[in-house]
C-alpha cells in the first residue's frame, strides 16, 4: 500500500479572528488521510488564538514572538513543523473538501516538482480568477509578474481556458504547496522582503536549483485578497517595487542585469510620473522610497545573499514570457493571457 505523504497546512495569522471564523472550518473539513493543520501567529493582539484553541482543539498553534511579516513569519513557524509537504495558506482562503489530493498526486508524479499551486478563484466573484495567483504565475523579460487569468489588475472569468496542468514561473503564496526539504534547501523566504514578491523570489531560486514549479487545475480555492494590504495602498506599492528590484538583483544572470535593470529604472520612473499627473502623489513617493531602500539594500545587504545556485538566463527558465508584458497590454491591447502568449506551433 502506498503511504500518503504527510501534509501540513500552515495558516499565518495576524489579528485575523474574523477570517479564521469564516474560513478555518472549511480547512478543518479537508479530506486527506495524512494531514495536520497549524495556525502560526505573528504576535497578534486580538483574541484569535483563544478562538482557535476553544473551537478547533485539533489545530496546532505556533506562536511567533514578533510580527516579522509573511516571509519572516513563515520562516520561523516552519522550523516547528514536520511534514513532507507544507501548504502555506492565507487566512482569507476558503477551500473545497478535496482540494489537497489532486495537488499531491501531481507532485508525486515527478519528484522534481518542488512547488505547486491550485486554481485561485475570487471569493466574492466565484466564477472569476483571483488576482494573487489565478491559474499560475508568470514573469516577463523585465521582471514584471502576471498570471494566466490575470494581467495587471484585469482578471478573467474562468471558462476552463486554463484547465491544463502547466509549468509556471511562480506559485502563489496564498496557497503554496512546497516540499519541505526543498523549502529549506534554498533557504526559505528572504526575510528582508517582509511581504510581497517573496514567493516569486523563492520559486526563482527553486528553478535555479533545478526544480519545477507547477499549476494544478484539479484543485480550486477561493481567496478574498487584500486582507493585509488592499490594492492601491502606497505601502503595498512600495513593497512590490522594492522587493521586485531586489529579487531581480539577486537572481538575474550577471550578463542580463545591466540591460534589464536599466530598462526597469526608466519604466519605473515613468510609472512614478504617471502617478503624479494622475493625482496620486503618495504612489509616486512610494516608488521613490522603494528605489531609495533598494539602493540601501545594495550597499548593506546584498553581500549577505546566500547565492549558492547557478544563475540561469531568463530564456532558460519556465514560465517566462519572452516579451514586455506592459507594452503588449497598453499599446497592443493584449488584455488576456491567451492573447499575450501564443505558443509556437511544433
Amino acid at each position: 500500500m502506498t503511504v500518503l505523504p504527510s501534509v501540513a497546512v500552515v495558516i499565518l495569522n495576524w489579528n485575523g479572528k474574523a477570517f479564521l471564523e469564516r474560513f478555518l472550518p472549511s480547512v478543518c473539513a479537508s479530506v486527506y488521510g495524512n494531514l495536520s493543520i497549524y495556525v502560526a501567529d505573528n504576535a497578534s493582539t486580538d483574541d484569535s488564538l483563544d478562538y482557535v484553541a476553544s473551537v478547533f482543539p485539533q489545530v496546532k498553534i505556533i506562536r511567533n514572538a514578533t510580527n516579522s511579516g509573511f516571509a519572516g513569519g513563515y520562516n520561523e513557524a516552519l522550523r516547528h513543523v514536520e511534514a513532507d509537504i507544507f501548504v502555506l495558506l492565507n487566512q482569507d482562503v476558503e477551500v473545497e473538501p478535496n482540494w489537497i489530493a489532486p495537488v499531491i498526486e501531481q507532485m508525486q508524479q515527478d519528484p522534481s516538482i518542488a512547488a505547486c499551486q491550485p486554481k485561485m478563484r475570487a471569493y466574492h466573484q466565484r466564477d472569476s480568477f483571483e488576482y494573487a495567483g489565478a491559474a499560475g504565475g508568470w514573469m516577463d523579460i523585465l521582471g514584471y509578474t502576471f498570471c494566466r487569468g490575470r494581467i495587471l489588475y484585469l482578471t478573467e472569468v474562468d471558462k476552463g481556458q486554463y484547465d491544463n496542468p502547466q509549468d509556471i514561473f511562480w506559485a502563489t503564496g496564498a496557497a503554496l504547496f512546497i516540499r519541505s526539504r526543498c523549502f529549506f534547501e534554498v533557504g526559505g523566504f528572504d526575510p528582508y522582503f517582509f511581504a510581497h514578491m517573496e514567493e516569486v523570489d523563492l520559486c526563482w531560486r527553486l528553478q535555479r536549483a533545478g526544480y519545477r514549479i507547477c499549476y494544478c487545475p484539479g484543485s480550486t480555492v477561493y481567496h478574498v485578497g487584500g486582507g493585509s494590504l488592499p490594492q492601491g495602498n502606497p505601502r503595498k506599492l512600495y513593497l512590490n517595487f522594492r522587493n521586485n528590484l531586489i529579487m531581480l538583483c539577486k537572481n538575474l544572470h550577471f550578463q542580463e542585469q545591466w540591460i534589464i535593470l536599466s530598462q526597469r529604472h526608466f519604466l519605473d520612473l515613468l510609472a512614478a510620473f504617471k502617478s503624479l499627473v494622475s493625482g496620486k502623489p503618495k504612489d509616486m513617493l512610494a516608488i521613490f522610497r522603494a528605489y531609495r531602500d533598494y539602493y540601501k539594500w545594495r550597499r548593506h545587504e546584498e553581500k549577505k545573499v546566500r547565492d549558492v545556485f547557478p544563475r540561469k538566463r531568463l530564456y532558460d527558465l519556465q514560465g517566462v514570457f519572452h516579451g514586455i508584458m506592459i507594452w503588449r497590454y497598453y499599446f497592443l491591447h493584449k488584455k488576456t493571457f491567451t492573447e499575450l502568449w501564443k505558443p509556437k506551433k511544433k
